[in-house]
């Protein structure tokens, strides 16, 4: 396709061009369990295109009013519906009501942790989640404990999520081309998806440790006002980084139990 849309540096805009690439992003999308499909900033289509050739139903979010219309232009099909919206703000039960649906795209790397917590919240709804984005972000989702890119994303993810790193596009794959290299990945929910414990308290426990990776937890947990008997605990001898993701299910369950017996 011809670059007749003009990226925008305000949106974050690096239009990927390599049509082979596409095609394999499209392709990350396996359609068990669901048949509605969310591309996110679509741009020119080059995503589209191969998305339409699979039995789904897709709605291409842009922001962009100079996109929307060059879809709207170029794309005829009746399992195609563009809009003109900001995935961080839109309210997606106006077109999803409860049913399922994926969320794939190429996604605009300045708000690319955004839009997976905003993917969280519906996990509900999402069985799948697949895209682009910059390379670091993508790591540090599929990141393992132990790892200094280990952090909130991970942990908050994977709690839900089984997570694949797929492949690494380098910059020439874009127009213009971005500074750093791009990674695909795919995010599959989890059959036992939901948690044993308050989902509300694991996820303010995750993101408090983490505000101080680098202390204890028996430190960066103070706010919880755990009692002395806890805190002996060999679990809030450990870094952040070092909790697995059913360590952090337990952590929660100790803070949670711990805040019955101090309250009762």
């Amino acid at each position: 396709m011809n670059d007749r849309v003009r990226p925008k540096k305000h949106l974050g805009q690096h239009f990927l061009h390599d049509t082979g690439i596409a095609k394999r992003i499209a392709d990350t999308l396996t359609l068990e369990g669901y048949e509605q499909v969310l591309e996110i900033g679509p741009g020119m289509g080059v995503l589209t295109q191969f998305l339409l050739e699979k039995k789904l139903q897709l709605t291409a979010m842009d922001v962009d009013t100079e996109s929307v219309a060059f879809l709207e232009a170029h794309f005829e099909s009746e399992r195609l519906t563009v809009l003109e919206a900001d995935f961080l703000k839109f309210p997606l039960e106006t077109i999803y009501a409860s049913e399922a649906f994926a969320i794939t795209g190429n996604f605009p790397y300045n708000i690319s942790s955004q839009i997976v917590f905003k993917a969280l919240e519906h996990r509900a709804q999402v069985p799948e989640f697949t895209g682009m984005f910059q390379k670091e972000v993508a790591q540090r989702i599929c990141a393992s404990e132990g790892s200094k890119t280990y952090g909130i994303l991970s942990v908050l993810v994977q709690a839900f999520y089984d997570t694949e790193y797929l492949f690494t596009v380098k910059p020439g794959a874009f127009s213009p081309p971005p500074k750093v290299d791009s990674g695909v990945l795919r995010l599959r929910r989890k059959k036992e998806w939901t948690l044993p414990v308050s989902e509300p308290l694991f996820f303010k426990v995750v993101k408090t440790a983490f505000q101080q990776r680098r202390k204890t937890l028996r430190n960066s947990l103070k706010a919880f006002n755990l009692s002395a008997e806890l805190k002996e605990d060999a679990i809030f001898g450990q870094r952040p980084e070092q909790l697995s993701v059913p360590e952090f299910i337990a952590l929660t369950q100790k803070i949670a139990n711990d805040g019955l017996s101090t309250n009762g």
